[in-house]
């Protein structure tokens, strides 16, 4: 398989995709978020100090993707069409599930930006309860899946730990 994101002299390059076809493409991406039970308690019950954590995280997450081309060097900027940010709350385990979608036409894919979404709404939910709980972690951090493009549908098989968004179904 050749490197893309090589140039001939082997240093990175961004990937040309003029010639690409714009197509409807999308990703699925997915984050946990592991915390103490008076943290989990907090944010469940929206007393947080710092406000409503989940909406924060949503934002954050919009945000991040659309943002994406800044934090990974060779991304390109996109102009996507939906980023949406999901959380589910896991009282058993005290922990929040996170999970991002985005969608747009284009010429290239969307999983950075969905991983990304996923992440800094982990991140945030952190920043925001890390006075409560220091040792908050954030794990399990994957794409669940992508479509579009020449390679059409990939679904990562064992991987999909949180319910189908609203906007999928």
């Amino acid at each position: 398989m050749q490197l893309t994101h090589l140039n001939q002299q082997g240093e990175a390059s961004m990937v040309d995709v003029t010639d690409k076809a714009v197509t409807e493409r999308h990703a699925r991406a997915f984050a946990e978020v592991h915390m103490s039970e008076q943290a989990y308690r907090q944010l469940s019950e929206g007393n947080n100090r710092k406000g409503d954590v989940l909406s924060v995280a949503r934002i954050a997450g919009i945000q991040a993707a659309k943002k994406t081309a800044d934090l990974i060097p060779l991304c390109h900027p996109l102009a996507l069409s939906k980023v949406q940010l999901d959380f589910t709350l896991d009282p058993d385990q005290c922990r929040v599930l996170v999970q991002s979608f985005c969608r747009l036409a284009g010429r290239t894919g969307v999983e950075m930006e969905a991983l990304t979404a996923a992440s800094v709404a982990a991140l945030t939910i952190y920043d925001m309860c890390k006075a409560v709980d220091p040792a908050i972690t954030i794990g399990n951090i994957h794409l669940l899946e992508k479509a579009g493009g020449k390679r059409g549908h990939w679904h990562g098989a064992g991987t999909a730990t949180a319910p189908a968004t609203a906007e999928e179904n």
